[in-house]
């Protein structure tokens, strides 16, 4: 094994996608033996092909494959797996997991679980960092459950408030509160949401800042006591608190504000006795010159690429190093920043219908090359976007020696990206690196959904009729002809009947009304779920509910028929 303390020589990657490639490609540069794991839509996924040695865990969605601790322990123990690397998401943020990984005498290549359950849990979050002397973003220290704790924080610290879970992240379980009428419905909505998504329905008040900047500080740390920062990034760009574009350093952040961060975010690691690569989160607000720690995800990040090409750190090979027992065998004197670097998530959504998610076959799929460019891909020409799955299909990422030239890059690049068979959302990326107020440092976390039209870009070309395809099972290969399914309109609409179909492929999260329930126009009906996106399913008429045609938690296909209503004063 070369450059290793002989700990393990066999990493199993507990992941899918373009973050499983990255961290198989880094084991292979170590000399580590790389496995796979993959569910049965995945079984020929690119993440498949990179391994050394893949083993199927059967099922499709994510709670019957790759959220399931059992089956991945079984597929290291029945692979040789010495180490476990979680990836981002999934389970990355799970200490349960991460303690059954070393219980089964694995090597966990993360953080202690005890410091994942603290900074996974935003009020104790809260608590240590105010401890270790960082200033958390105004807000409570302790769950709320009254609608009128919201009103008396809002009343007291200022409208809007955001409303949102204790054991959440991701963007998952806010909601913001613009004044007293709407804080029963959003801690509902909140509660709901963060019961669903994280088993934990708590939720805690923070005050809402209108036009805030979002900065994240990648730190390292090692067992042996060393933490160091490697500069900050800015993910600004954002929609439904999911990120679109990322660049490092944090373009216009203040000279001083930027090193109080630094410092903040290694306070925060030693704080909670950190090891490994974590990521502390901030928001700065550029109208007051205020700045305050938001939560810490201590996994590896999606971003994680830009900050590599600005400081030269390979940041996953960090991780299996110290997850090694080897120390980081840098200071912080040896971390420089060197230009900039910015980075676009190409995602399988259509960007003029919402951005809604559009699985399927790529037909054709050509990344960008050339000075400063850099791909990180999970898919290739004739591989398939599942439904099941985060529909993230690489990210494009360009350096330069300044902000300027490397937007101006990436800008090209995206022209020069080609895919078929799905619709991305290169269209409305091209739209945020030519806007001026980007070009300008301008936005603001929610900037992209109020300032920005995307109005003008025009829908994806529907996908052709039928397509031959090769599908690979169990070491054979047989030919598949796929035909496009052509939702029908189901009888006896005609004549009063409305039937309420999914816009899009996903999973039915939640069904809110039973048959023979009344509905007036505009009630919640049903809930789609699809890449961290929720889609409610509304009344479009006052009615009576004759059928639900998918149990919850089962998938659904788009213009797939998921209520029947009977419109009132029908026959």
């Amino acid at each position: 094994m070369v450059g290793l303390m002989p700990s393990f020589k066999s990493v199993l990657v507990a992941n899918r996608g373009e973050i499983a490639v990255r961290v198989l490609r880094a084991c292979r540069e170590l000399g580590l033996v790389g496995i796979g794991v993959y569910s049965d839509p995945d079984a020929g996924a690119l993440h498949v092909r990179e391994a050394d040695r893949a083993v199927g865990i059967g099922g499709a969605a994510v709670a019957d494959s790759y959220l399931d601790q059992g089956k991945l322990l079984a597929a290291a123990a029945e692979a040789g797996a010495e180490a476990v690397h979680p990836g981002y998401g999934l389970l990355s943020e799970h200490a349960g997991f991460a303690r059954a990984v070393t219980a089964a005498g694995l090597v966990w290549v993360g953080p202690p679980p005890e410091a994942i359950a603290q900074m996974g849990d935003k009020l104790a979050a809260r608590r240590a960092v105010l401890a270790a002397g960082v200033e958390p973003v105004p807000g409570t220290g302790d769950a709320v459950a009254d609608p009128a704790e919201v009103v008396a924080f809002g009343e007291a610290n200022g409208w809007p408030v955001a409303v949102k879970a204790a054991a959440g992240g991701g963007g998952r379980g806010i909601r913001v509160v613009a004044g007293p009428a709407e804080a029963a419905a959003a801690l509902a909505a909140a509660t709901r949401e963060a019961q669903a998504a994280f088993g934990d329905g708590a939720c805690y008040l923070e005050r809402f800042f209108p036009r805030p900047r979002h900065v994240e500080v990648q730190v390292l740390a090692d067992s042996h006591g060393a933490i160091v920062h490697l500069g900050e990034r800015d993910c600004s760009v954002q929609r439904r608190h999911q990120k679109l574009v990322e660049e490092a350093p944090s373009p216009g952040l203040p000279a001083e504000v930027g090193q109080r961060l630094r410092t903040w975010a290694v306070a925060v690691a030693k704080a909670c006795g950190y090891v490994g690569a974590g990521t502390v989160e901030f928001l700065w607000d550029p109208a007051s010159g205020g700045a305050w720690f938001l939560e810490m995800n201590t996994r590896i990040q999606v971003e994680h690429p830009i900050t590599e090409q600005v400081t030269g750190v390979d940041i996953v090979a960090a991780q299996l190093r110290v997850a090694a027992g080897e120390p980081l065998g840098i200071g912080q004197d040896d971390v420089a920043v060197r230009g900039h670097a910015v980075e676009c998530r190409i995602n399988a959504e259509d960007p003029a219908r919402g951005f809604l998610p559009t699985p399927g076959t790529i037909t054709a799929l050509r990344w960008p090359g050339g000075p400063g460019l850099r791909v990180d891909a999970g898919y290739e020409t004739g591989d398939t976007v599942s439904a099941f799955y985060d529909d993230l299909l690489g990210k494009l990422v360009a350096w330069a020696p300044d902000r300027e030239r490397a937007v101006a890059r990436l800008r090209a690049a995206l022209d020069e990206l080609v895919v078929e068979g799905v619709a991305t959302t290169a269209p409305a990326l091209a739209e945020v690196l030519d806007h001026p107020d980007f070009r300008a440092a301008r936005h603001w976390t929610t900037w992209l959904e109020e300032a920005v039209d995307l109005g003008g870009i025009a829908p994806a070309a529907a996908p052709a009729p039928e397509a031959d395809i090769h599908v690979t099972v169990g070491g054979r290969t047989w030919p598949v002809r796929l035909h496009r399914h052509r939702p029908r309109t189901p009888a006896g609409a005609a004549t009063g009947g409305g039937a309420v179909v999914s816009p899009l492929a996903g999973t039915l999260a939640r069904v809110e009304v039973a048959t023979g329930q009344r509905v007036a126009p505009g009630d919640l009906l049903a809930v789609v779920e699809a890449m961290k996106m929720e889609t409610p399913l509304l009344a479009p008429f006052a009615g009576t509910v004759v059928g639900v045609r998918f149990p919850v938690g089962g998938p659904v296909a788009a213009g797939q028929v998921v209520v029947e209503i009977q419109a009132d004063g029908s026959p």
